[in-house]
């Protein structure tokens, strides 16, 4: 089959792999027909998660077609459609019994060995995300191998294009789950800390929610004009105002802040001198610039959620700032399969739409354009869309 695969930083080519086989009786054998680039495949594009292997087939936002099932699968049978989430999790553990899927304990068995630390919990394996979250063959590929078949696969109705439903996988409910951490509800205020895809469609969460008032803070003009006038957030370019946690407690009841905020950006965030050369010299994992922004804008006894991604330490976390203001933080890895049935809802009966944000469909083949693409942020691009056998001709 052909796949997307990591041969070194910046460094991605679609090539001839071997197909998939069922491996596990609960697995099942799916055939992709979309796929996409997820702002967190840019990392391991850019060479900055650990144990990302030469070969590696990246991508965990996918969805297709059941073609084969393992012998002790009951929920899904060739044929059916279905969405996979990212997060590979038994259903059975004691988290997973919890709804907490993606501390799932059961599927992921690398990352104790590969950090030499035994005693780290390992958390859920994640499809196409290195050898540190268990190695497991991503989607960016003709055909896909699911571990835990009765657990992920989500049917999805035949009336709904993959491009409404594709989202479910992944960024859709990481959005969800950001803005119901985030504490904030019916005429609230909330920021937004990065106009990516999972920020833009935390702002449409929010708005669906009723959130009151959304600043959304990025340094992409085009990003932030959409973000402006799809979710009519109050837009704030971090090149054009070097305190935006500032502006937006000027503008907020009192100049207390807002009730909550997302930090949508994660540890490649544009941080200080110090922090560049920290994390050149690899004494820090992680620019702390985007939490720190978060901690100042949110008011007091309000919650930092986040959904961005953070790997090692942070320089100047401000703690003690935390520890004053009496905040709450939420984050981590999203419990995906919990929130489907009620998301799926949402987009069918057209209170969501995730599409929206969809700007670049391309060819499977074209995918190593489409990573240099998203990655220089050309051509306005919000998110890329990959369908196997597409032809390049087709691609939009």
């Amino acid at each position: 089959m052909r796949a997307l695969t990591y041969h070194g930083s910046n460094d991605v080519r679609v090539d001839t792999v071997p197909d998939p086989v069922i491996q596990e009786v609960d697995d099942i054998l799916l055939k992709v027909t979309a796929t996409a680039i997820c702002g967190s495949d840019l990392h391991l594009y850019r060479g900055k998660i650990p144990a990302t292997e030469s070969g590696d087939i990246f991508g965990h936002e996918f969805m297709g077609i059941v073609e084969e099932v393992g012998s002790q699968v009951t929920t899904v049978k060739p044929g059916d459609r279905v969405v996979i989430p990212f997060v590979i999790a038994c259903g059975s553990c004691f988290f997973c019994q919890l709804d907490q899927f993606a501390a799932c304990e059961t599927t992921n068995t690398g990352r104790g060995a590969i950090l030499n630390k035994k005693s780290i919990p390992p958390g859920a394996a994640l499809f196409g995300f290195s050898h540190l979250y268990g190695g497991i063959p991503g989607g960016q590929a003709e055909y896909v191998r699911v571990p835990k078949g009765n657990t992920g696969p989500f049917k999805v109705p035949g009336t709904l294009s993959d491009d409404k439903v594709l989202f479910l996988s992944d960024i859709l409910p990481t959005a969800w789950q950001a803005v119901l951490n985030s504490g904030v509800g019916q005429g609230s205020s909330l920021a937004i800390y990065g106009a990516g895809p999972v920020g833009l469609l935390s702002a449409a969460c929010a708005r669906m929610l009723g959130v009151e008032k959304i600043f959304m803070v990025d340094h992409h003009a085009y990003r932030l004009a959409y973000a402006q006038s799809t979710y009519g957030v109050i837009p704030i370019n971090f090149d054009e105002d070097d305190d935006p946690a500032d502006t937006i407690i000027k503008q907020t009841r009192g100049m207390r802040g807002v009730d909550g905020v997302i930090d949508a950006v994660g540890f490649e965030a544009k941080g200080s001198t110090t922090e560049t050369i920290l994390a050149t010299l690899k004494l820090e994992g992680s620019s702390g610039k985007a939490l720190r922004q978060c901690i100042a804008a949110v008011r007091r006894g309000g919650v930092v959620s986040v959904p961005g991604v953070y790997a090692g330490f942070i320089h100047g976390f401000l703690f003690g700032d935390a520890f004053d203001k009496g905040l709450t933080f939420k984050m981590g890895q999203t419990h995906v399969q919990r929130y489907l049935p009620e998301l799926l809802e949402h987009i069918e009966s057209g209170a969501l739409a995730p599409e929206a944000i969809i700007t670049h469909r391309m060819s499977l083949e074209d995918a190593a354009e489409g990573y240099k693409i998203f990655d220089k942020k050309q051509e306005e691009c919000r998110k890329v869309i990959l369908v196997p056998g597409m032809s390049s001709a087709t691609a939009t």
